[in-house]
């Protein structure tokens, strides 16, 4: 049905150029001649209403977070490991936007996301970072698997990162719980935390990582706020 839909629009959008270009182009004797006039601008109110879906794709909203959860789920991937850039999801348009270049030297240490279908107290998805071995494009998703909790302040209000491994990552897939990673991980995840906001005189504060079923509660947490949300909405 869906794609009956999306087939018709789009047969309608093609109907609607081809017509605008035959006013601009014309055939004679086989040989194309290009007029002189203009094709008519299309403002953007016309050109939204042309291309509107009866069904748009919102990575937070659409995507499911899996049947594992709160073991196993999907993360889509905001920042790649090793990027200096923040990227994050604009929450309207469900696009990865850029937010800003970190104010130092450190690099993202892991692929870093969001739970889709989950609500936290500030209102976004919870966090995620995914610990694999390569960097992934922004804006896809992954099986991860819940290891652990990084219970977080950031200038004051409750930031808490679940800490997971992507589930089909042969290095890191067989990871149960935080406490199985070495020691210098999660340093290396500690640091990174604590002072990727110290140029920007902004105070983060990392406690003592928790470990799998801490994780699991709080995503299950989540994803339970989520739900009220979305039946609130509803009703409205």
């Amino acid at each position: 049905m869906v794609e009956t839909i999306l087939t018709g629009l789009t047969s309608n959008f093609f109907l609607f150029v081809q017509k605008k270009m035959s006013d601009v182009v014309t055939k004679e004797n086989g040989v194309h001649a290009a007029t002189q006039r203009r094709a008519p601008r299309l403002n953007e109110r016309i050109l939204s209403s042309l291309s509107r879906r009866s069904v748009a794709a919102h990575p937070w909203h659409d995507l499911e977070i899996g049947p594992g959860a709160p073991q196993i789920i999907n993360v889509v991937i905001e920042i790649p490991k090793g990027s200096k850039v923040k990227y994050e999801l604009d929450k309207k348009t469900g696009l990865i936007k850029v937010d800003r270049v970190l104010y130092s030297s450190m690099v993202y240490p892991h692929n870093y996301g969001f739970i889709p279908r989950t609500l936290c107290e500030d209102n976004d998805p919870m966090d995620v970072l995914v610990i694999m071995q390569e960097p992934v494009v922004p804006g896809c998703f992954l099986r991860a698997r819940a290891i652990g909790l990084m219970p977080m302040i950031d200038q004051g209000e409750k930031d808490d990162k679940i800490i997971a491994v992507c589930a089909d990552d042969p290095e890191y897939r067989h990871y149960t719980d935080i406490s199985q990673l070495p020691p210098h991980r999660l340093a290396e995840i500690r640091r990174f935390f604590e002072d990727y906001k110290k140029n920007e005189n902004k105070e983060v504060a990392v406690n003592e990582f928790m470990p799998s079923a801490t994780a699991m509660d709080a995503i299950q947490y989540s994803m339970d706020l989520y739900a009220e949300y979305i039946l609130q909405t509803l009703r409205k």
